[in-house]
């Protein structure tokens, strides 16, 4: 299982991280920055495979597929400013991270207005 291999590479990165804490503060964060973006690239796999999914399912209910992309450049947006914000955190800066998550908010909130526009066109054609 995929998640037995995260947490095993997380529990052993996390063990040399509290070891060379105490000496070596800049090299746990580059450890632990390091062990971040390898979990990222190990499961970025399963995030196309979704999305292709989605698509198909989306193609077979004669969804639209502008508004699946929108919903999946959001989902995007915020599981990578959530990452950028923890990597932030965990290096002590705070202020970037909260920076990071504000930003990752406006950009949401951008392209969530045609979809918006698009319910709320629909409520006045209801009406």
């Amino acid at each position: 299982m995929d998640i037995i291999k995260i947490a095993f590479f997380s529990l052993t990165a996390l063990f040399f991280i509290i070891v060379i804490q105490q000496s070596r503060k800049d090299l746990a964060i580059i450890i632990s920055l390091f062990v971040g973006v390898s979990i990222f690239v190990f499961i970025f796999g399963k995030f196309n495979a979704i999305i292709l999914f989605l698509q198909e399912i989306a193609l077979k209910a004669n969804i639209n597929t502008v508004y699946l992309n929108i919903v999946l450049k959001i989902l995007a947006i915020s599981y990578i400013a959530s990452f950028c914000s923890e990597i932030c955190k965990d290096a002590g800066s705070n202020n970037i991270a909260s920076k990071v998550e504000f930003g990752g908010k406006i950009l949401i909130l951008f392209l969530a207005v045609p979809i918006l526009m698009a319910v709320l066109q629909s409520i006045l054609n209801i009406m």
